[in-house]
């Protein structure tokens, strides 16, 4: 799915695929793989490819809205039921 994204965000603007591994300093394989998918490619050459499309600022977009991560949190604060102890003693 993202792959397919960045394809078609590199087909939109008309944009070889050699012109986008030179522009992101990476090579050829490098982009067909991240087109495909393919599991191994490192986040860094998914950003650069992402920052020579303009669209650098989806990046932030990873993993923002946790779901889950929020549910399991609210489980575990429930069970507790209650604020941790200060760490300051004798203040009130």
């Amino acid at each position: 799915m993202l792959g397919g994204n960045i394809k078609m965000a590199r087909l939109r603007r008309d944009l070889s695929l050699r012109a986008v591994a030179q522009r992101a300093g990476i090579s050829l394989n490098t982009v067909v793989s991240i087109e495909k998918g393919e599991p191994g490619v490192s986040i860094g050459a998914i950003a650069n490819v992402l920052h020579t499309l303009n669209l650098a600022e989806d990046i932030e977009l990873i993993a923002k809205d946790d779901a889950l991560g929020r549910k399991l949190q609210d489980l575990e604060l429930s069970l507790k039921g209650r604020a941790p102890r200060s760490k300051i003693e004798g203040k009130k």
